[in-house]
């Protein structure tokens, strides 16, 4: 009897030794999943990722995750602020943000970073390459004709050249909010169209004539003759599309011009009888060249090129 008592506190002792066991294990589960918490992270691309993590700040979740942000990401929020169940970590593009603070604070709207998140879609890039035509120059050379008329013959026939330009353009809302040139190269060069003019000039005293040497500006009674094109505030003109000038006007149809710093801005021009403002520069207009600002591109290619005479104002 003795043995079989023996038996039984020693089974006995087993049994509770076990159950103490299993209930430490329990609270040591417990006390884990306490620490544990769900939370969302949505990456600047769109993705969207749920983890189980016991960490308590962002950048904590971060590192624990192996997710390293670039130069160009902004985090929301801060990476020292601590995370609970159920928040929501998100990366974003850091000039979408500049943009969108900057649109509040023109418009007034008091409004968090926070919440302007809560509707923000991913920004894609595109690389865009578009192609420019170059306008040929029409050359006109002078030479002795044996008639007191004036015949032009077209010695070269002119063909606009060709570049194209390679950009970089971000889309936010299938809206371009960023464009950025990465490279210009011209394909074709323009070949310019030369017109030979033949005339004499006789005089009374019947003196020999003598042709005027060619020049690509020449001078009339109402002005000296410059090179006029035209162009809109299209991103194929001007590579933006916020219509401002180099005066930071708001470029106007029958008033804005672009000319070389020959003319000071708002300097008044007499185009062809008309009055105009230099009101913008560009890269391509040097010397005697000028450009008329008109509403759309397709004015601006059915304008062409024309040679008018140009003087100051007075």
């Amino acid at each position: 009897m003795k043995r079989e008592e023996k038996a039984s506190v020693s089974i006995m002792k087993i049994i509770c030794v076990s159950i103490i066991l299993i209930l430490i294990s329990g609270i040591g589960v417990m006390a884990v999943n306490t620490n544990l918490k769900d939370v969302k992270i949505i990456l600047q691309n769109g993705y969207e990722l749920t983890v189980l993590t016991s960490k308590a700040t962002v950048s904590e979740i971060l590192q624990d995750n192996n997710i390293i942000l670039e130069e160009n990401q902004k985090i929301t929020p801060d990476l020292d602020e601590e995370i609970s169940a159920g928040n929501i970590i998100r990366i974003v593009d850091k000039s979408y943000n500049e943009v969108q603070i900057a649109k509040v604070s023109e418009s007034g709207v008091e409004t968090t970073l926070e919440q302007l998140l809560e509707s923000y879609t991913p920004i894609t890039e595109k690389i865009v390459v578009e192609q420019i035509a170059i306008p040929y120059e029409t050359i006109t050379k002078n030479s002795t004709g044996t008639t007191t008329d004036t015949t032009n013959k077209i010695v070269q026939e002119g063909q606009d050249g060709i570049k194209e330009i390679t950009y970089k353009i971000k889309y936010q809302n299938e809206i371009e909010v960023e464009k950025i040139k990465l490279l210009e190269v011209v394909v074709k060069e323009p070949v310019n169209k030369i017109v030979q003019v033949n005339k004499t000039v006789t005089s009374r005293s019947k003196t020999t004539s003598r042709a005027l040497p060619s020049t690509t500006a020449s001078t009339s009674s109402a002005g000296e003759i410059y090179k006029i094109t035209a162009y809109c505030s299209c991103a194929k003109c001007c590579g933006k599309t916020n219509g401002i000038t180099a005066m930071g006007t708001h470029a106007t149809s029958g008033r804005t011009v672009a000319a070389s710093s020959k003319f000071a801005l708002g300097t008044k021009l007499n185009i062809n009888g008309h009055t105009y403002t230099v009101e913008d520069r560009g890269g391509a207009i040097t010397g005697n060249k000028i450009d008329i600002y008109v509403n759309s591109h397709a004015e601006a290619l059915a304008w062409g090129v024309r040679y008018l005479p140009v003087s100051v104002a007075k």
